[in-house]
């Protein structure tokens, strides 16, 4: 449907407001003359009342001045539309019509191609006017519709220490969430791969979904937020510790509505409100024994093992591979396995370099290449940083830093 706007004529003289009236063709412009007025009180009143849109007022009014109806309509009406239709010449008028943001400023008599013109111009206003707030309010209630996402990733970004305070505090403010850190972190592991190995993808999802919607009901009195973090597990930020002895019964629910087993790691958080993080690693650590790997790493742990004689293996290029982003991935890796994926192919290139010296009469150099190093003397620097001696020293005897099994240090 079109807009119809409402206009109001306001003049002291009738046969003006007539003339106005019979010389503008208002349903070509999707208008409509829904008052008139003979004084500015009179306009105001019969303004407000019809919610008009455009107001064509003439400045020598009785009882209310038009420069002060305009003052009164910017108030009560922000959004209407002012176009002056004025006998008056006088640049007084025009500064204080300027001041007021009127639309336009027109001389008596008024030529009705003149008129047609202003008012066509602010019908464009106003019908771009409302597509304007319409895009606004449908990117406000999308916004809304994605709050609980928006602070899903706030707070995933929040636990890997990548935001200083101050963005902390911005995202809070945000996303209408208490301003400073919460009080208590909980992480809600389940060990799906070793209680349903066969279980489909789609049906661990579900059983996931299903743990969460019990933890949000357990802590519904609660503030909080809950979301899975990168590895799959099921974290609930809570700004009240009194929510503490609800996580003791997370087990209990789970077991009794699902019939599957769950178990909960849970930290107070303290300090800086930086200090999530370092709560979030240690509820982890604490949660992290026997942790099965996930698919993707053990994935990654396979393509090494495969590909690690190769010295132009990267963490971009194994990303690639396996449909991964490598930044994702490089997290991953390292909650995972606990070292970084420099360090550990490092580790397995080194290992795999001590059993050809150990078992073969290979030269420096072949070890060197078939264990991914491209030249001998980087491999030897890399060698010695990790075991403690040189190539050709482990070959002739010398014991390693740590022992005669060949296994490198970590650093």
């Amino acid at each position: 449907m079109l807009d119809i706007w409402k206009v109001m004529i306001a003049d002291d003289e009738g046969i003006i407001r007539e003339g106005i009236r019979q010389c503008v063709d208002w349903d070509s412009l999707g208008m409509t003359v829904v008052a008139e007025a003979e004084d500015g009180e009179e306009a105001l009143e019969l303004a407000v009342q019809h919610s008009i849109h455009i107001a064509l007022v003439d400045l020598n009014m009785p009882i209310m001045h038009g420069m002060e109806l305009m003052k009164r309509l910017r108030e009560q009406l922000p959004g209407c539309k002012i176009i002056v239709i004025t006998g008056h010449d006088e640049f007084s008028y025009a500064q204080e019509s300027i001041r007021l943001q009127v639309n336009d400023y027109i001389l008596k008599p008024a030529e009705p191609k003149q008129l047609m013109q202003v008012l066509r111009g602010v019908r464009d206003e106003l019908e771009s006017e409302k597509q304007q707030s319409q895009h606004l309010q449908q990117a406000s209630r999308q916004l809304q519709k994605n709050f609980p996402l928006l602070r899903e990733r706030f707070c995933q970004e929040w636990l890997d220490g990548n935001l200083s305070q101050a963005e902390i505090r911005e995202q809070l403010q945000f996303l209408q969430l208490p301003p400073q850190r919460p009080e208590r972190i909980g992480i809600i592991r389940w060990r799906w791969e070793g209680q349903h190995p066969g279980m489909k993808e789609n049906e661990r999802q579900l059983f996931l979904f299903a743990i969460e919607n019990i933890i949000t009901e357990l802590l519904e009195p609660y503030i909080k937020v809950i979301f899975r973090d990168t590895a799959g597990l099921v974290v609930a930020l809570l700004w009240d510790d009194a929510g503490e002895q609800v996580f003791a019964g997370v087990e209990g629910a789970v077991r009794s509505n699902l019939k599957i087993a769950v178990e909960v790691g849970t930290r107070l958080v303290q300090g800086e409100i930086t200090e999530l993080a370092s709560a979030y690693r240690s509820c982890r650590v604490a949660l992290a024994k026997e942790q099965p790997l996930s698919p993707l790493v053990r994935r990654a742990k396979q393509y090494i093992q495969e590909h690690y004689s190769e010295y132009g293996l990267t963490l971009e290029g194994m990303a690639g591979q396996l449909l991964a982003s490598p930044v994702y991935l490089s997290r991953l890796f390292k909650q995972e396995l606990g070292e970084s994926f420099g360090m550990y192919l490092t580790q397995i290139r080194i290992r795999r370099a001590a059993q050809l010296l150990h078992s073969t009469e290979l030269s420096i150099h072949e070890v060197a290449e078939q264990s991914g190093y491209e030249t001998q003397h980087y491999f030897s620097t890399a060698f010695k940083r990790q075991t403690g001696v040189s190539p050709l020293q482990f070959r002739k005897g010398v014991q390693p830093e740590n022992g005669s099994d060949g296994r490198p240090r970590k650093e």
